[in-house]
């Protein structure tokens, strides 16, 4: 019988130790090597199983005992975004997943996403209590911050797009964390809340009946306070904010929605006054501040007739488009308007820099800013200033540092990046200035 292939012949296997002892000799250093650049075994392990709800114990900090679940899909993209999904009182993470559609947006879209989970008796979550509404203080946005990091950890998620939304007890907590953590969120979608710091106790209770009647009202300045009050000092660009509410809420009253979007327009900087209202459903009102488009400051939309149970499917999507992550919803764009744009660049044979400024030609100031816009195909940002951008490349987005985040109407801010390019080294055509298309110049 021929001998099987690759095995040795007879005669040849005593001349070949010297020769497999040389051998082995030189692959021990290499082996040892691969393992010393391998990562640590816990950071393997850490990684949940996709497209099934998990688990995830000793996440972090959790003073409120919370429990925390993920959604990871199949298709998870190479540093994610991240949604947190806050349920309503009663709930459940696991209920959050099966009654809403998130889950499948991630399978669509690469996101993962985090759904905290109360222990407690009532099943709501604490934003009421002084220690919830304030940055660092203790209770439940503590225990989501952390479970936020783990995602951010394992998954070197996207910092620059992460997100939250909530139902009820949720959209109150959707509220509570964009006001502790300015810095961590980049937009909130809210679904029958009430504002930041509306449903404040002393005495221990979790319920507030002047601010669930809707009886607790406020100047926009004296609400915005309050959201400042959480992080004091902090000068950093503010997360965008979509409202939802139902005329006919009998929990959580309708006069909620109008101080909403008082203290989140206050917050935000636009103002008042809409800068486009339409109906993008039956019975629906919208209505956009400080820009027109998908990504506005401030969104808000009311439904006629209502009650508190307003989520119904489809409006995931929507609020998924408000985010910047999907292309669901139906959505005018914004005209061009309200801000300029000049761009100057200096390329050479594989690199280039480009100096941008930006003009607030409109009426109103804009207090922290994002600058979106795409880079023609080859080019990757290697540097910058007076900016921070992420991704790299593709749809990219500038946002302040601390000392330029405020532009009065009719001032500039100038910042810039040094880029590769792969031939094209043109500046990008377009920019949109906090969801507003700008004008190039």
């Amino acid at each position: 019988m021929p001998p099987t292939v690759g095995a040795i012949p007879n005669h040849s296997r005593t001349p070949l130790r010297p020769a497999l002892a040389a051998l082995l000799g030189a692959l021990l250093p290499l082996l040892a090597a691969l393992t010393l650049a391998a990562p640590p075994a816990s950071a393997r392990t850490e990684a949940v199983p996709t497209a099934t709800l998990t688990e995830v114990t000793g996440f972090g900090d959790n003073p409120s005992n919370l429990q925390m679940y993920v959604y990871v899909p199949n298709s998870v993209t190479a540093h994610p975004a991240v949604v947190v999904a806050v349920h309503y009182c009663t709930g459940s993470g696991p209920a959050m997943y099966s009654g809403t559609e998130w889950a499948s947006l991630a399978d669509r879209y690469g996101f993962v996403v985090v759904y905290p989970s109360v222990t407690r008796a009532s099943k709501c979550f604490d934003v009421s209590s002084p220690q919830a509404l304030r940055r660092g203080g203790g209770s439940d946005p503590v225990g989501i911050k952390s479970m936020v990091d783990w995602v951010t950890r394992t998954y070197a998620a996207d910092t620059g797009r992460i997100f939250v939304t909530g139902i009820s007890s949720g959209a109150m907590m959707t509220n509570v964390l964009l006001g502790d953590y300015p810095d961590v969120f980049a937009a909130g979608a809210a679904f029958s809340g009430v504002p930041f710091g509306c449903f404040a106790t002393t005495d221990g209770s979790e319920w507030n009946s002047a601010c669930s009647g809707g009886t607790l009202t406020h100047t926009p300045e004296a609400w915005g306070d309050l959201v400042r009050a959480a992080y004091p000092g902090y000068t950093g660009p503010r997360p965008r904010m979509q409202l939802w509410h139902g005329t006919a809420d009998d929990t959580l009253r309708y006069p909620n929605f109008g101080e909403e979007i008082k203290q989140w327009t206050d917050v935000l900087g636009t103002g008042r006054t809409p800068a486009a209202t339409d109906t993008p459903a039956a019975g629906w009102t919208r209505t956009r501040y400080g820009g027109t488009g998908d990504r506005a400051p401030v969104e808000a939309i009311s439904l006629q007739g209502v009650g508190h149970n307003l989520y119904s499917y489809g409006m995931a999507s929507r609020a998924l488009t408000f985010f910047g992550l999907g292309s669901g919803g139906s959505a005018p764009q914004p005209p061009a308007g309200g801000c300029t744009v000049t761009v100057t660049t200096n390329a050479w044979n594989t690199g280039l820099t480009a100096s941008v400024t930006v003009t607030n030609t409109g009426t109103t100031t804009v207090s922290g800013w994002k600058l979106g816009f795409t880079l023609p195909a080859g080019q990757t940002i290697t540097g910058s200033w007076s900016a921070t951008y992420s991704p790299a490349s593709g749809g990219v987005t500038a946002t302040n540092v601390s000392y330029n985040g405020t532009i009065a109407p009719h001032a500039s801010v100038s910042f810039g990046y040094q880029a590769t390019h792969t031939g094209n080294s043109a500046a990008p055509a377009a920019y949109t200035l906090n969801g507003t298309a700008c004008t190039v110049s």
